[in-house]
């Protein structure tokens, strides 16, 4: 019979992480983070590059918006708080 493979960390905040959730889930630390391992794999397999998110933006709306300049317009000092 063949060992198990086991993932090592040598990060303790990720390990005492991965232990508070295991407790709290009542679930191993290896399926928390399987599970988490997943759920990254897939959120990153569906994201869109910023390159072609902006540029997806810009040929459906028709026109590329200056946030920078939007915000310069209508920022204005806070007048602070009233003691």
């Amino acid at each position: 019979m063949m060992a198990k493979p086991q993932l090592s960390v040598r990060s303790a905040k990720a390990r005492d992480l991965a232990h508070r959730l295991a407790v709290r889930e009542r679930r191993t630390i290896a399926e928390i983070v399987e599970r988490a391992l997943e759920s990254y794999e897939t959120r990153e397999a569906e994201s869109e590059p910023a390159a072609s998110f902006y540029a997806r933006l810009a040929r459906d709306h028709g026109t590329d918006i200056d946030l920078e300049a939007l915000l310069r317009e209508t920022r204005s000092a806070h007048g602070g708080i009233e003691l």
